[in-house]
């Protein structure tokens, strides 16, 4: 069964720093593309950020270029999202997504995880 699971959410103040990370269990995602999305109450989801197999390409959403860096390690099958500078806007649950369907900013990839809640408190 494959899984990604993700953990490092929780409450912060704005312009606090986060680190989530990704692992995924029962396949192996080191050719894949993965990504990074959110979803606020009442939104739709949004994308954050993604990163090629090599982790030679990153990908930003508009709203966290130069706040958030997504990184690889895929001798761990991790993936990894560091979150700086954050704001009370970013608050929201956050995905990760494994082997995108079409284009990688596109909420369409074959892996889920459950989602780990981020707050940012102003």
């Amino acid at each position: 069964q494959v899984q990604l699971v993700e953990s490092g959410g929780g409450l912060v103040q704005a312009g606090g720093s986060l680190r989530l990370s990704c692992v995924s269990s029962g396949r192996t995602f080191s050719a894949d593309v993965m990504g990074w999305f959110r979803q606020a109450p009442g939104k739709e989801r949004e994308f954050v950020a993604a990163i090629t197999w090599s982790g030679t390409y990153t990908y930003y959403g508009d709203s966290v270029k130069g706040r958030f860096t997504i990184s690889r390690d895929n001798a761990m099958n991790t993936v990894s999202l560091q979150m700086n500078n954050l704001k009370p806007e970013d608050t929201a649950v956050y995905y990760c997504a494994g082997q995108p369907i079409g284009s990688y900013y596109r909420d369409e990839y074959h892996y889920w995880g459950q989602g780990t809640q981020v707050t940012v408190s102003s």
